[in-house]
């Protein structure tokens, strides 16, 4: 089970209720962050994003830096703030930043913030699942919508001593039909393809996750 705090930001940048808006932005520049949790006493009590102090800023300049200094966080902060806890899934994370159309959850146990996790994090989180940091082949296989098809293809991939790094499961074209999306970690699956189509499988798409990407040609 993927859990929040696995994927969690937790060295989290802080300020109190009293700070200015000045201060924010300079952290926010200074770490390359975008969401500012706002605590008093250990606990959560706001949150301000670049784009709250970009609101509160009218133009560049000496104006500007004036305005943010005297803009307290405790009068723009958001105070009623969507949390999620450590131990809760990374799917509801992501289906919570999602359909809030929000760009970040504070992570709160115990009545304390313990993290933050971002959509950015959520971005990372998928590369890392799907291995999209290193090289490798995405094949898309046509299967009838029976039970076992999974273990079938996995099982190829086996004799043919190829490690799979993902799966994905989605529709198909025609209706009793289901694709399965394998990740195989090999730049060269002529021989798995092989094996697939003398197993009667229908690969629809064959494509190199390489660095330089690209079509497989072979």
């Amino acid at each position: 089970m993927l859990r929040v705090r696995d994927f969690m930001t937790r060295d989290v940048v802080t300020l109190g209720p009293e700070a200015s808006a000045k201060e924010a932005w300079a952290l926010c520049r200074e770490h390359e962050i975008r969401h500012i949790p706002i605590v008093e006493d250990g606990r959560l009590v706001g949150l301000v994003s670049d784009r709250d102090l970009r609101d509160v800023s009218p133009g560049r300049g000496d104006r500007e830096a004036a305005t943010l200094q005297w803009v307290g966080l405790n009068e723009m902060m958001v105070r009623d703030l969507e949390t999620i806890h450590p131990l809760d899934t990374v799917e509801h994370a992501a289906r919570e930043i999602h359909d809030r159309k929000i760009g970040c959850l504070p992570v709160v146990a115990d009545g304390e913030l313990v993290g933050i996790i971002t959509s950015q994090d959520m971005l990372r989180t998928l590369v890392e699942l799907i291995g999209g940091g290193g090289a490798g082949t995405w094949i898309e296989v046509e299967v009838p919508n029976e039970p076992g098809q999974l273990a079938n293809l996995t099982d190829v991939m086996r004799d043919q001593k190829v490690n799979i790094g993902g799966v994905f499961l989605g529709p198909a074209s025609r209706e009793t039909y289901r694709t399965i999306t394998l990740r195989l970690e090999t730049t060269n699956p002529s021989a798995a393809l092989k094996s697939l189509e003398a197993a009667n499988y229908k690969v629809t798409t064959v494509e190199s996750s390489a660095p330089t990407g690209g079509p497989y040609e072979g």
